[in-house]
């Protein structure tokens, strides 16, 4: 197997260690009021995308009706108890 095929295969792999090597070699970037603003990009930004990500990765069929009537009871019945503290 090639480097080329190597990379295609494992992009994210590859993508991870870039941008870990990137921040050794220039931290500056990263920090707190930086350019990338990590106070805001990570905190909603990217926890947002990770979300949202996860959503569409989810199957739209309804598989087991009983169980997600269950949770949705036992959800709303925590959150109702909740706002009673």
């Amino acid at each position: 197997m090639g480097l080329l095929e190597r990379l295609r295969k494992d992009w994210f792999i590859a993508g991870i260690v870039l941008v870990i090597a990137t921040a050794r070699l220039e931290p500056a970037v990263g920090v707190k009021g930086g350019p990338l603003k990590p106070e805001i990009t990570i905190t909603y930004i990217a926890v947002s995308a990770i979300f949202f990500n996860s959503g569409l990765s989810l199957k739209t069929e309804l598989a087991d009706r009983r169980l997600h009537a269950t949770s949705c009871v036992f959800c709303s019945n925590f959150n109702q108890s909740c706002w009673w503290k």
